[in-house]
């Protein structure tokens, strides 16, 4: 979540006697108040979310409902887990690592992740394991 800014401009002091003797009731009233959403990351506009569909080919599935990783890579939750998807007329795989399509050849057999990000995996895993084991 990012931190929100609450801002009072100005106040002001009404005095109400309401016929009352005794003393006078202060009552104190916001005239402006502002809600400021504040984000590192620049202030984004309503087109960029609310226009994006599908990156795969003839699918134009509408994303400004889907979970946010869904729209944030631009895939449709069904081609995100298919193994097979025409992106630009090339057969690709979505690569839940990557989080990008890659050429099938990329992926071997029936697997979500592309050969590169396998071997990074098991290679910090290997290193893990010698760390552990001792002679």
């Amino acid at each position: 979540m990012f931190p929100i800014e609450i801002a009072c401009e100005e106040e002001e002091e009404k005095e109400m006697d309401n016929g009352k003797e005794e003393g006078e009731v202060i009552v104190k009233e916001a005239v402006n108040i502002r809600i400021k959403v504040v984000s590192d990351k620049g202030s984004r506009t309503a087109s960029s979310s609310s226009s994006s569909f599908c990156q795969a080919d003839e699918c134009g599935e509408v994303l400004s409902m889907a979970k946010s990783y869904n729209r944030r890579h631009k895939v449709c939750e069904r081609h995100s887990k298919a193994p097979v998807v025409l992106v630009s007329s090339i057969r690709q795989r979505f690569c839940q690592q990557c989080s990008k399509f890659h050429e099938l050849a990329e992926f071997e057999d029936s697997k979500t992740s592309c050969r590169k990000t396998l071997a990074g995996h098991n290679e910090r895993r290997r290193k893990a394991r010698t760390h552990l084991s001792y002679p």
